[in-house]
């Protein structure tokens, strides 16, 4: 008999136990090193467009794999946003109601996910919103969409250290630049976060509804 494949070594795991350590290395990092502290936050979220082309090359696709996937990236926008409310104490409001928004948007997402028999938070059902679907269903989109609500974000955390460097005539700097262009992109990921919550709400009072009867 074949010995059993260890799981936590797959090569997509092992990627994403670098990501969990660059991302640990940026938080650290955050209240004085702004510049590596952004290079090992951008790191880690670049290995995440890695890691799922790895899992389909090797064929190690695993549930272990996807929550370590999406846990990462919740934890890391969210201990981004508390940096962002100790710099911005007079926006922190708007940061604690983003990370709490995308924490149970994406948690709740999952589960209904899984009580479904899904694999990832990925997959989204036929009955799903259309933007939803069409948000998870293209891989360009998807990406697009997540770098700018995290570029977004970096830029805003680099912006309070400086401008960066001059890119637009009048002085305006990289970082002001970023966050111009990654704010209608980040405002989009919010909606797209308020849709998945309240869809995965009305799966799971469904889920509820069709278990009633085998309770009674």
């Amino acid at each position: 008999m074949a010995a059993a494949e260890n799981v936590f070594l797959f090569v997509p795991n092992v990627i994403g136990y670098f990501r969990l350590a660059l991302a640990a290395a940026s938080f650290y990092l955050m209240p004085r090193e702004p510049g590596p502290a952004a290079a090992c936050y951008a790191l880690s979220g670049l290995l995440d467009a890695v890691d799922g082309h790895v899992a389909r090359l090797l064929g190690q696709g695993s549930r272990l794999g996807a929550m370590l996937d999406m846990l990462t990236d919740r934890l890391s926008t969210m201990c981004l946003l508390v940096n962002l409310a100790l710099l911005y104490p007079g926006a922190a409001a708007i940061f604690q109601l983003s990370m709490a928004l995308d924490v149970a948007s994406h948690w709740l997402h999952m589960h209904c996910t899984t009580l479904e028999g899904g694999a990832s938070h990925k997959a989204v059902g036929g009955e799903g919103h259309p933007l939803l679907r069409l948000y998870y269903g293209s891989k360009p989109l998807l990406f697009l969409l997540c770098a700018g609500n995290e570029g977004f974000y970096c830029c805003l955390y680099l912006l309070h250290f400086g401008e960066g460097p001059p890119v637009w005539p009048g002085g305006v700097g990289l970082f002001r630049a970023g966050l111009l262009l990654g704010g209608p992109l980040a405002a989009l990921k919010f909606g797209v976060n308020l849709l998945q919550l309240g869809g995965a709400a009305r799966r799971l009072a469904a889920i509820d509804a069709s278990e009633r009867p085998k309770i009674r």
